[in-house]
């Protein structure tokens, strides 16, 4: 018995066949992927699950693919990490980072374009695509070479440098764009129909979406089959907040865990926070920022698609969506990496900045458990930890001669006695 069952608007709740579609045709508004519920209980449990092996595929009934596909990475069932000194640092009795930054190419996107690239075997595409900020763009070109599709991915001209080395590493097709994300996917949206290629956040992104669901999944799972007081999460379209809560509340439905209410935080840096700004003014929808300012390139989305639904989360769950300045999420990438030996990404240092100002706020408190998804790897973004002593340190890519030392134990006692002794001082 096929579990999906077709598309349905989010807008106006038109159904629409399963297909490569994004939007409605009554209403313009966004689809979303409807499933049979009674084919889904039919195999789905928690030995089940158990029993299968590591990944997101262990959760397929609650994925828009009908089978797993013969030919993918081995992405998902990454580390909850119990961050006991950040927790400290923080003000709070639990905090987990679920870090995501070790999948495949280093970020959560693996999960989503993993989805995605299923059902664009499955539609019959021979071409991959994608809209980028910078991580989509690795995760595409990665997951079309194990698909042993082509790869075209479209950034803005500015974005990192590692980012576009590591898409370009798979064999990409690289067109850097003098334009912001939001005029690219404009331009991806006329690409997608004229050239017949599967963009996974075009006309695929009501498959590519539900892989955000995965983190749900495994946080519950890793839990012990529970649900945590809050979850803290970044927002670029707003996509991976809401699917992470529409998760949640699937693992209620089908019994896997107990019914329990979750608030949900979410994380936008100052510099380009149509979302948080919105929810700050008690408005239902962002206003567009047309030139985003951020350090954190991948949530510099100035037009979210999902921002309205992003609000409304908030409200109905206690949350907040917090506006977080570009030196505290470089403060806080610090001190993830110091406190707990993980280093995460710009949108990880935002999303714990988040934390911070939501404890302030009294949206969390002490003795909640709190979930933070750190979504990337901080050797994307290194640029980000600039400072006086890195300066110091590096001449370009290389460290400088006049901080070497010589290779002799006599040359390292001196540099240590003068260390040693300037710490003192």
């Amino acid at each position: 018995m096929p579990r999906v069952t077709g598309l349905r608007c989010r807008n106006c709740g038109a159904s629409v066949p399963t297909g490569p579609s994004y939007v409605c045709g009554a209403c313009f508004g966004p689809l979303e992927v409807t499933y049979d519920d009674e084919a889904i209980s039919a195999t789905l449990s928690r030995r089940a699950i158990e029993s299968r092996p590591a990944g997101i595929w262990r959760y397929l009934e609650l994925l828009p693919v009908e089978h797993v596909p013969a030919r993918s990475l081995p992405v998902g069932s990454t580390p909850l990490h119990r961050a006991d000194r950040l927790a400290d640092d923080l003000g709070l009795d639990r905090l987990w980072l679920k870090n995501d930054s070790v999948n495949p190419t280093l970020s959560f996107k693996d999960r989503v374009v993993a989805v995605a690239t299923a059902r664009a075997v499955e539609f019959g595409f021979d071409t991959l695509a994608c809209a980028s900020t910078g991580n989509l763009a690795g995760a595409v070109a990665a997951a079309a070479a194990a698909a042993g599709l082509r790869a075209y991915v479209f950034v803005p001209a500015d974005i990192e440098s590692a980012k576009v080395r590591q898409a370009l590493a798979y064999g990409a097709t690289l067109v850097p764009v003098a334009g912001t994300y939001d005029q690219i996917n404009r331009l991806s949206l006329e690409i997608a129909d004229e050239h017949g290629w599967a963009f996974v956040n075009v006309n695929l992104r009501p498959y590519y979406a539900e892989g955000s669901k995965t983190l749900a999944y495994e946080v519950a799972e890793q839990l012990g089959w529970r649900l945590p007081d809050v979850l803290v999460a970044p927002i670029a379209s707003g996509s991976l907040y809401t699917k992470v809560a529409r998760g949640f509340a699937e693992l209620v439905r089908f019994g896997l865990v107990e019914p329990h209410d979750v608030r949900f935080v979410g994380a936008q840096p100052a510099g380009c926070a149509p979302v948080a700004d919105a929810f700050g003014a008690g408005a239902d929808r962002p206003v567009p920022v047309r030139e985003p300012r951020t350090i954190v390139k991948s949530l510099a989305i100035g037009d979210p698609a999902d921002g309205q639904f992003a609000i409304r989360q908030a409200w109905s769950t206690g949350g907040s969506i917090e506006s977080v300045p570009d030196a505290a999420t470089s403060a806080a990438m610090r001190r993830i990496a110091a406190l707990e030996g993980v280093f995460t990404e710009t949108a990880g240092g935002c999303t714990v900045g988040a934390i911070a100002l939501a404890r302030e706020r009294g949206v969390i408190r002490p003795g909640d458990e709190v979930v933070a998804l750190l979504t990337g790897n901080g050797m994307k973004t290194p640029e980000a930890l600039a400072d006086p002593v890195s300066d110091a340190l590096f001449d370009g890519d290389e460290i400088r001669a006049g901080v070497r030392i010589p290779a002799t134990y006599d040359a390292f006692e001196r540099w240590y006695e003068e260390r040693e002794g300037a710490s003192a001082a």
